[in-house]
């Protein structure tokens, strides 16, 4: 039979109807544990010699039907949930790094991430080195015996650059070293993150997975692309040898992890993934090309804008699509003060990747504990406001940003 398409697997992935008395959705199985018959077949449960549930921080049936639909969409070797975006990037790390270890990463990072990883994890002992993601042949500058892994996003959040994935995954492999990357903003339906060398995949399914703002939750990816058993870490050697190289990451990482209770409503919302990041795209584009023609907007920040610089980079990696997310700068901040204040229609608040339209003023909101230097890196500026354009009627979009723009002078 011919392998599904993205689409069917979005919706039809994980659902198991004769599990279920015939049930066609995933039921949401709101438990904190289970029973077993007997002494014996729960002890080999624990000892993995037989595959059942224990516990539901652990595992549960709704969060393993979403870690089969996402590892399916991805072409995994297997997926885990977590709670939050956050705690996926944490697990991650902690798996392949402990202290004394160093990690690189791409200086333009989402403000939480940078945040995690110069407060939290310097102070676990943890370093990081940071990169310019988009000049990969640096990244071998900073590679030593202590690197366990390098970080990357598919876009930049806020700058929106995009990296030469290819590049970056050529260079990890040849120095052996795991390539994870966060793929929130493309999804899957944009990009198989495996393709491009790998080891890792990430999601926040708070964003476009969920789809809708009503749930928050995170999503880990072995992508099978990285041979564990050769890893430069002892704990996973030796998990390679206990359970085989294909399941030892994501056994230490079931070690660490607390799994995600919100797994049914990103199971729902990745049945419609496809149709939605069809809409947010072509959304964003319409409205990025509508700020170029504005006066009171000094500058307008886009992949899929022909004048940006990773337009062509970008056009190959993601399939001529290039996401929800545009930033605008203003002038100063005051004056994304009263743009933001004006605004009917649009949202301001700290999310992205709705179905409805978000706006924020990053600098201010997300980095306002960041250096200037940090912010400078990550493409934020006093007079930048980031738009996560939803799936709304883009002319109902248009329409909310014109009468925010009334009154003002350039």
């Amino acid at each position: 039979m011919k392998e599904w398409d993205f689409e069917t697997k979005a919706i039809h992935t994980g659902v198991h109807p004769e599990l279920h008395l015939g049930a066609t959705s995933v039921p949401i199985y709101q438990t904190s544990s289970f029973a077993y018959d007997t002494a014996e077949s729960m002890e080999d449960v624990f000892s993995n010699k037989s595959f059942g549930y224990i516990y539901s921080r652990i595992s549960n049936p709704t969060v393993n039907a979403l870690e089969e639909r996402i590892n399916a969409l991805e072409s995994g070797a297997g997926a885990v949930a977590v709670a939050s975006g956050m705690a996926a990037i944490s697990a991650v790390v902690f798996s392949l790094a402990e202290s004394g270890d160093e990690i690189i990463a791409s200086e333009s990072l989402f403000g939480g991430t940078l945040i995690l990883f110069n407060s939290v994890l310097n102070r676990l002992g943890i370093k990081t080195l940071y990169i310019d993601p988009n000049k990969p042949d640096t990244i071998a500058d900073k590679i030593s015996k202590k690197t366990k892994l390098i970080f990357i996003e598919t876009i930049g959040n806020p700058r929106l650059d995009v990296p030469d994935l290819k590049k970056t995954g050529d260079i990890s492999r040849q120095y052996n070293i795991p390539l994870v990357i966060d793929g929130t903003l493309t999804t899957p339906y944009m990009l198989k993150a495996g393709d491009y060398g790998a080891a890792v995949v990430i999601h926040s399914a708070t964003k476009f997975i969920s789809g809708y703002g009503s749930g928050i939750g995170g999503l880990i990816v072995d992508t099978g692309k990285y041979n564990w058993a050769g890893a430069d870490s002892s704990l996973l050697r030796e998990a390679a040898g206990k359970y085989g190289s294909k399941n030892a990451f994501l056994y230490i990482l079931h070690k660490q992890i607390i799994q995600n209770t919100g797994s049914f409503l990103q199971l729902q919302g990745l049945e419609t993934l496809s149709l939605r990041m069809e809409k947010h795209c072509s959304n964003a584009l319409k409205l990025a090309e509508f700020f170029t023609k504005q006066p009171e907007v000094v500058s307008v920040n886009y992949p899929g804008l022909k004048s940006s610089k990773y337009f062509t980079i970008a056009e190959k990696q993601f399939k001529d699509k290039f996401g929800s997310l545009l930033t605008i700068r203003l002038g100063s901040k005051e004056r994304c003060y009263r743009f933001i204040n004006r605004l009917k229609l649009v949202k301001n608040l700290a999310n992205l990747g709705d179905a409805k339209t978000l706006i924020i003023h990053p600098a201010s909101t997300i980095y306002h504990d960041c250096t200037e230097e940090e912010m400078l890196n990550a493409g934020v500026y006093q007079d930048m406001l980031r738009i996560s354009v939803g799936i709304e009627n883009i002319q109902d979009i248009i329409s909310d940003f014109i009468l925010a723009l009334e009154g003002f002078a350039q």
